[in-house]
C-alpha cells in the first residue's frame, strides 16, 4: 500500500473499479450522484436548485461561485451526455458547463489584468503610471506626515 486513502469503490462481482460518484446497487445496475459528496450529497431537485443559483449569482460579481459550481458538480460535467446518464444530469449540466466557461473566462481576465501591471509596470505605462499605483496612496493623499 503506498500510504494513500482511496476511496473509490470496487465492484465486487466485475472486480471493476467505480468513479466515487457511480456506486452499482445490489440490484445490479449503477448508481450515480449529481455532487462530489455522493451518496452524501443533495436531491436531484435540490442538485438543480443549487447548480441554477450558483450559475447565476456568479454574474453578481461573485466568479468563484462559478468554481464552486463546476468542483460541486464535478461527476456532472465530467460525464457524457448519452442515454445511460440520468436525466437530471441533462437538467443540470448547462449550468455546470456555462459556470466552467465562465470562471475560464474571468481567470483568463483577471490573469492578464495581474500580468499586464505587474510585468509591464512603468515601462507600459509611462508617466502615468504612479497615478495607476496604489501603494503610494497614502503620499498622494497626505496621510503620512503625522506618523
Amino acid at each position: 500500500m503506498d500510504g494513500r486513502n482511496d476511496q473509490s469503490a470496487v465492484d465486487v462481482e466485475s472486480g471493476e473499479r467505480l468513479r466515487p460518484s457511480a456506486v452499482r446497487s445490489r440490484s445490479g445496475r449503477v448508481v450515480t450522484w449529481a455532487t462530489v459528496d455522493g451518496p452524501l450529497g443533495v436531491s436531484w431537485e435540490e442538485a438543480e436548485g443549487y447548480a441554477k443559483r450558483f450559475f447565476l449569482w456568479g454574474f453578481a460579481c461573485l466568479p468563484l461561485l462559478w468554481a464552486v459550481n463546476c468542483f460541486y458538480f464535478w461527476p456532472v460535467l465530467v460525464s457524457k451526455a448519452s442515454s445511460s446518464s440520468p436525466p437530471s444530469f441533462s437538467r443540470i449540466r448547462p449550468y455546470v458547463v456555462r459556470s466552467s466557461i465562465g470562471f475560464i473566462v474571468f481567470a483568463v481576465l483577471l490573469t492578464g489584468w495581474a500580468l499586464t501591471f505587474a510585468i509591464g509596470g512603468e515601462h507600459l505605462f509611462g508617466p502615468v503610471w504612479k497615478e495607476l499605483v496604489m501603494y503610494n496612496l497614502a503620499e498622494k493623499l497626505q496621510l503620512t506626515g503625522w506618523m
